[in-house]
């Protein structure tokens, strides 16, 4: 029978993460203080040591499984001050410092522990096979990590990870790891095929054997977090939440595949309440970064319901609060919110003047992607009220951007970040009067965004390149083409609210009105139950 491991709701949180380009977690020296218990999930793992060695080993799992990474440190960290000879407490810490489907990567320091604890695990004498086993998978990412290229040593973990479920078939956690492995290595424009099928149909059997397992449930969503597949991972998301009702991450997770079906008051509740659960798990000091991540996608769902003031009062009450933990996720929550506040309802003036956000002493200049929300909405803000000179240097500070990005490594942050590029110099285009130039220029801007599947660190674009490739041809009295457009948009993002709208002007201006009312209709009844947005109507200001 499967171990229902029960974790503790803490007094304080969780160590800070330091502050990198990736998530380095301080490491604690002293287990946290328990007030009181909540479940994580189903987990069991066999290891040397006592049973109360294996039951805390297992809290750090569920938590690993459940990418609440500072808290899994914690708890592998207390597990090896207990007990120093315990091997997998020093594999856990390494593997705390590994978040292989997040925005950012390790720090130097993350990498210099990590190697340090592996070393730890290796020097343990009388290891079970097993245990070695997912040592040296962990290792094949860390070793060389100063010589060799991040997307190897990926690759290495991965054929690590296939080894070791390979030898162990009826590992569950084996499983799970190599799909979260077989994940981390898919093609960054592979939009739901290949890696993402072959992880989802390894966990869709693993499901059937262990449904309680957060590894299970979490990695599931993950692997069908696209377009195309995002209804296979509904039961699992459903799911997600039951097991772990206080778990933030495993609150908000569920809502990828909400966002994916355009599901938004699920989205909205759902996220309220990780935030809420965020708040009770602080990153030390910090206001973890669950917190504005799961704000993020709320304030993004607000939008697509027309819940203007409701998603400016979140926004308001977030940045009311100070201390936000410096990491790659809480940079893009806390950029985006502001930019998705002022681009979805069309609010130029406002996107123009918006500014990085002063929250303390945030380390922005580590998350280029992040600064580069911002210089996307002030230059596209910009170029829709005329201001050629403000459009400009926004233009030369996402080049800059992507210059940085490139020289990380960091390929698909830059191409996206080109692609914002190119869109805020195709409307700049436009309001000088380059109609033709303006219009291939937003073509290309679409297609390169197309070709770049959507990041779990967002609910979506911050404002879809398709879409405002579909407002410049409705503006430029095209709507045939628009609406092919609008329609292509709503392929990649369904139910987004503006691509509705644009639909529905577009099929009236071509005179068919039928198709018009139908988007009408799906725009008036996609947020039934909800409080009614002030956007209900397509009656709106011209793209």
């Amino acid at each position: 029978m499967k171990n229902v491991i029960r974790i503790a709701m803490l007094a304080v949180g969780s160590m800070a993460l330091s502050p990198s380009f990736g998530h380095g977690p301080d490491q604690p020296e002293q287990a946290p203080p328990l007030v009181t218990t909540a479940p994580l999930g189903s987990v069991r793992f066999p290891i040397t040591g006592t049973d109360a060695h294996r039951e805390r080993f297992e809290r750090g799992l569920a938590y690993l499984h459940h990418m609440m990474y500072a808290l899994a440190e914690r708890e592998f960290t207390a597990l090896s001050v207990d007990a120093p000879d315990c091997a997998m407490a020093y594999w856990g810490i390494a593997m705390s410092r590994f978040h292989s489907l997040w925005v950012g990567r390790p720090s130097a320091g993350d990498y210099e522990a990590a190697a340090a604890a592996l070393q730890k695990a290796r020097d343990v004498q009388g290891l079970t096979e097993r245990e070695d086993a997912y040592i040296e998978a962990a290792s094949a990412f860390y070793e060389d990590w100063a010589t060799v290229d991040y997307e190897t040593r990926l690759a290495r973990w991965e054929a690590g990870q296939r080894e070791l479920h390979q030898h162990y078939p009826d590992d569950v956690d084996a499983a799970t790891l190599y799909a979260l492995a077989h994940l981390a290595t898919a093609p960054k424009g592979d939009h739901g095929v290949g890696h993402q099928k072959a992880a989802g149909a390894l966990l869709d059997d693993l499901f059937q054997r262990a449904p309680t397992h957060p590894g299970v449930l979490h990695y599931t969503i993950h692997a069908y977090d696209s377009a195309p597949l995002a209804a296979r991972a509904v039961v699992a998301a459903r799911a997600y939440d039951k097991i772990a009702p206080a778990v933030p991450h495993a609150l908000h997770m569920p809502t990828h595949i909400f966002v994916r079906l355009g599901l938004w008051p699920d989205v909205i509740r759902w996220n309220a309440r990780s935030a809420r659960a965020a708040l009770a798990f602080p990153a030390g000091d910090a206001i973890s970064h669950h917190y504005p991540h799961a704000l993020d996608y709320q304030v993004y769902a607000n939008l697509q319901c027309g819940q203007d003031e409701r998603a400016g009062a979140v926004m308001e009450e977030m940045f009311a609060r100070r201390g936000f933990q410096k990491t790659a996720v809480a940079a893009y929550g806390l950029a985006a919110i502001p930019a998705r506040v002022a681009l979805e309802r069309g609010d130029w003036r406002q996107a123009a003047a918006l500014e990085v956000p002063q929250v303390g002493d945030f380390p922005w200049a580590l998350f280029p992607q992040a600064e580069a929300i911002t210089w996307f909405a002030r230059g596209l803000g910009a170029s829709r009220r005329g201001d050629a000179s403000l459009a400009r240097t926004a233009l030369a500070e996402l080049d800059n951007r992507v210059v940085r990005l490139r020289a990380a490594g960091e390929d698909y942050w830059a191409r996206l970040v080109d692609a914002e590029r190119q869109a805020v110099a195709a409307w700049l285009a436009l309001t000088v009067g380059e109609a033709g130039e303006a219009l291939a220029m937003m073509s290309d801007a679409a297609d390169a965004e197309d070709s770049l599947d959507k990041h779990p660190v967002t609910p979506g674009a911050v404002l879809p390149a398709r879409e405002l490739y579909a407002d410049m041809l409705l503006r430029l009295d095209r709507p045939d083409e628009a609406l092919v457009a609008y329609e292509q948009s709503l392929a990649n993002a369904p139910r987004r609210r503006n691509s509705l709208r644009g639909a529905a002007a577009a099929a009236k201006r071509t005179g068919r009105d039928n198709l018009a009312a139908e988007y009408v209709r799906r725009l008036e009844i996609q947020c039934e139950g909800t409080e009614r947005g002030q956007r209900a109507s397509i009656q709106m200001a011209s793209p």
